[in-house]
């Protein structure tokens, strides 16, 4: 009997927990139905239309335009032109889009190698929208020399440049406490700049991506899970039996170093990529000579906690392939099926990963004393500055 009524009662609860979701689902319902926002602007109140481009990729066939309805109203594409001339295209799955509603135009123009062109789509109620392409260069096709440019492109930009600066390792064994503050401060300064450019980066991109998406706190929310969910791994990592409780730390930090720029690079790699996807070619040429100079440096970041600990050689070309690698998955990503909104969602996990590092590298830096007295210490100051002027000038002198 007293089970039986211990499970009525909890059938009970939860059926009054249950009561609020099943009443406010009824009310949306009644709102979708009824239209009352309809109902107030009236029948002959123009639609809101807005188309957003996802992606205008140049080929043998054309262009090709993935374009998304960002508006609350149904649009149809009437008519495309292509630099003031109207022309015949396709579109599949259809030319109607609802909300969010996404359809590839393939429109039989012969574009010109090197020209600037401009695509304009107009809708059934005759609203235009527009997108340039600056230089017209034919976009990367899936094959294995596809596969291949941009996996030499990646090794180029991350493994190698990584690799080179993880060479700093012996220099950092033989330094003396305020060498390794320094060091230290450094690397913190050069993760400090990494995570600023992830940030203007990210904020960039959300301002390109469909307003429906809410780019913006997608970045920010994004941006906590990853630092919370680094976190957590690092609280796991130092837990792990196994591992001398000397070289713990160290190798801990290390680890998520490497695994904060590994996810920063694969932020790098999808930006080359759709440089190239999108024809601008010259800018993906800036951005590999960029990146190169910028991730010689991270290396030192990633081998800096380590000067106090005994590394094996497959340790660090682990750490160095942790940091470097994503940049080739991120330029295959990149170069085939780029979208502002998932360059916003990689770039938010670079940022939260980085600043969860910096927090940890500030708290095994600092320790017992006091941070303000720590940042006043000479090593730890001019180290930070120096951190952050070192990726300003490699950043500044390819523009």
């Amino acid at each position: 009997m007293t089970d039986t009524r211990s499970s009525a009662g909890t059938g009970f609860a939860w059926g009054r927990a249950l009561l609020p979701l099943v009443l406010l689902s009824g009310l949306l319902g009644l709102i979708y139905w009824n239209g009352p926002a309809d109902a107030v602007r009236g029948e002959d109140f123009p639609p809101v239309e807005e188309l957003a481009f996802q992606r205008v990729a140049l080929g043998p066939d054309g262009i090709v335009a993935t374009v998304l309805n960002d508006g609350p109203d149904t649009v149809t594409i009437a008519q495309v032109q292509v630099d003031d001339a109207y022309w015949s295209f396709t579109s599949e799955p259809a030319a109607t889009l609802g909300h969010l509603g996404q359809t590839k135009l393939t429109i039989p123009y012969p574009w010109v190698s090197g020209d600037a062109h401009v695509v304009r789509i107009v809708t059934s109620t005759g609203v235009t929208f527009d997108h340039e392409v600056a230089v017209a260069v034919e976009a990367p096709r899936p094959g294995v020399r596809f596969f291949a440019v941009f996996a030499l492109i990646g090794i180029y930009v991350g493994v190698i440049p990584v690799a080179i600066g993880l060479l700093w390792l012996p220099m950092v064994g033989r330094m003396e406490k305020r060498g390794l503050d320094f060091i230290l401060a450094l690397t913190t300064g050069l993760l400090l700049f990494l995570l600023i450019e992830a940030g203007h980066d990210g904020l960039q991109a959300a301002a390109l991506a469909p307003g429906s998406f809410q780019a913006v706190a997608l970045f920010l929310t994004v941006t906590g899970a990853s630092f919370l969910g680094l976190e957590m791994v690092g609280a796991w990592l130092r837990t792990r039996q196994g591992v001398p409780e000397a070289g713990r730390r160290g190798w801990v930090l290390a680890l998520l170093i490497a695994t904060g720029i590994g996810l920063h690079n694969f932020g790098e790699g999808l930006a080359i990529g759709a440089a190239f996807a999108l024809g601008e070619a010259a800018l993906g040429t800036v951005l590999i000579v960029g990146f190169t100079l910028h991730n010689t440096t991270e290396g030192l970041a990633i081998v800096a906690p380590l000067a106090r600990t005994r590394v094996r050689l497959g340790q660090l070309v682990r750490l160095g392939i942790l940091g470097g690698a994503p940049t080739i998955l991120g330029a295959w990503i990149g170069g085939l099926i780029y979208s502002p909104i998932w360059s916003v969602v990689c770039l938010a996990l670079g940022a939260g990963a980085i600043a969860q590092v910096i927090v940890q590298l500030v708290r095994q830096t600092v320790g017992e004393q006091p941070l303000g007295r720590h940042l006043a210490t000479t090593p730890v100051a001019s180290g930070l500055l120096v951190g952050v002027a070192v990726m300003y000038v490699t950043g500044l002198i390819v523009g």
